[in-house]
């Protein structure tokens, strides 16, 4: 979809803001102890952080495993982001998944609360080159 600059700026910031309203959402849930919805709100963090880096830098994704695939190849491979910020993503993606689809599985505090020191610099990280 061709956007006009004044288009593409609004939804990067519309993007940006969601990711982070979605980081808040997950440090409140955390407080109340829901831990598979926790991993459900930090993976859309990222997931809407990566999305609008994206289309600020005009790469055109329709699919979340799309995202996932061009910031590889434009921010990982280049070496704007390192591979522990690549293994984040994944590993959100990961837990939510797990955690939203497996009536097994039960996420935890112990593996989500590492993760939000280094979700909260991912998202500052893209702000800035925004």
């Amino acid at each position: 979809m061709k956007l006009t600059d004044e288009e593409r700026h609004i939804i990067v910031n519309l993007e940006y803001e969601k990711a982070v309203s979605c980081l808040r959402q997950a440090e409140s849930i955390a407080e109340m102890d829901f831990w598979d919805t926790v991993s459900n709100r930090m993976y859309y963090a990222i997931f809407h952080a990566v999305s609008a880096l994206l289309i600020h830098d005009r790469h055109e994704v329709s699919t979340h495993k799309g995202t996932m695939t061009m910031f590889g190849l434009h921010y990982v491979k280049t070496g704007k982001f390192t591979s522990e910020e690549a293994w984040l993503y994944t590993e959100l993606q990961s837990l939510r998944e797990k955690s939203d689809y497996n009536c097994v599985y039960v996420t935890t505090e112990k593996e989500m609360l590492p993760l939000f020191e280094p979700l909260k610099q991912f998202i500052e990280k893209i702000g800035s080159l925004i």
